[in-house]
C-alpha cells in the first residue's frame, strides 16, 4: 500500500473519532500458519473443518469458564484424534500439541497491507483498538512478537474480558477504553457476522474485511466491505465520514 498520511485528521470530520480492528485473519494471516501447523501434527490438513469445529467447541467452554486455556489445548486436541478414531492418553496429546503450537508460532505473519495500513491509521491521530477472540497470554505473545503492540491504545482479548464477539461487551468495552462513543467508532474484522454486524449492533460502524474479494448479493443494512486494507484509507475518509453528511 502506498496511501500517504492525511494532511489532516479524522476528528475534523465529527464521524469517527476511533478505529477498532481484528486480530487473526484480519492482521495476521493465521489460518495458513494453523493449516500448516495442523499438517504438521497429523501429516495433512485434510480436517481442517473438523479441527475448526472442534477449537469453536472448546474455545465456548473456556469463555464459559468450564476449561482453564492450557489444559483446553490438550483437551481440544485429544477431543479432535477421538473424532478421527485415534485416542491418546495425556501425555501423547500434549506432546502433539507442543509440536503444533511451535510450528504455528514460527509460521506467524503479518499480511503485506497491515504496517502501511496502521501507519497511515496512527498518523490520523485516532485511537486505535485491538479486539480478539483469542484467549489472553498466547495472544498478547503473538501481537507482541509481530510487533503490532505499538500500533494499539487497547487491545481486548476474550478470554480476558470474559465475553467474545459479536457479544457487545467487548465491543462496549473497547469504546470506553478509547473514550469514545460506540457511534463514533468503526471496527474492521474478517468475520462478516462476529465482527461487522456484531460491531453494528453494537452502535458501532461494521466493515468486514473479505479477503476473498466481493461475495454475490447484498450486504447486510449497515455493512461496509473491503477486500483489502489498503482500501480502508479511503473507505474512512470518503464513505463513512460522509455517511451523515
Amino acid at each position: 500500500m502506498t496511501t500517504a498520511a492525511p494532511t489532516f485528521t479524522l476528528r475534523r470530520t465529527g464521524e469517527i473519532r476511533a478505529v477498532s480492528l481484528d486480530v487473526d485473519d484480519t492482521l495476521v494471516d493465521y489460518s495458513t500458519s494453523s493449516r500448516a501447523a495442523l499438517a504438521a501434527m497429523v501429516g495433512n490438513a485434510d480436517n481442517w473443518t473438523l479441527w475448526q469445529r472442534i477449537t469453536d467447541e472448546h474455545c465456548s467452554r473456556l469463555l464459559a469458564g468450564e476449561l482453564q486455556y492450557e489444559s483446553m489445548r490438550n483437551i481440544r486436541t485429544r477431543a479432535f484424534f477421538a473424532a478421527l478414531g485415534e485416542e491418546l492418553d495425556l501425555a501423547e496429546a500434549t506432546r502433539r500439541e507442543l509440536h503444533r503450537q511451535e510450528v504455528l508460532a514460527a509460521g506467524w505473519r503479518l499480511f503485506p497491507d497491515v504496517v502501511p495500513c496502521l501507519e497511515w491509521l496512527r498518523a490520523t491521530g485516532l485511537p486505535l483498538a485491538a479486539v480478539s477472540n483469542a484467549s489472553g497470554r498466547h495472544q498478547r505473545v503473538k501481537i507482541a512478537t509481530l510487533g503490532l503492540a505499538q500500533y494499539f491504545d487497547t487491545v481486548l482479548i476474550a478470554g480476558e474480558v470474559g465475553a467474545a464477539k459479536p457479544d457487545r461487551v467487548i465491543f462496549d468495552t473497547a469504546c470506553a477504553d478509547l473514550g469514545v462513543p460506540q457511534g463514533d467508532t468503526v471496527h474492521i474484522g474478517d468475520r462478516l457476522h462476529a465482527d461487522a454486524i456484531g460491531a453494528r449492533d453494537a452502535g458501532m460502524k461494521g466493515v468486514w474485511l473479505n479477503r476473498q474479494g466481493p461475495r454475490e448479493g447484498t450486504l447486510p443494512a449497515g455493512i461496509a466491505a473491503i477486500s483489502s486494507l489498503a482500501e480502508l484509507p479511503e473507505l474512512l475518509v470518503c464513505e463513512l465520514s460522509a455517511a451523515s453528511a
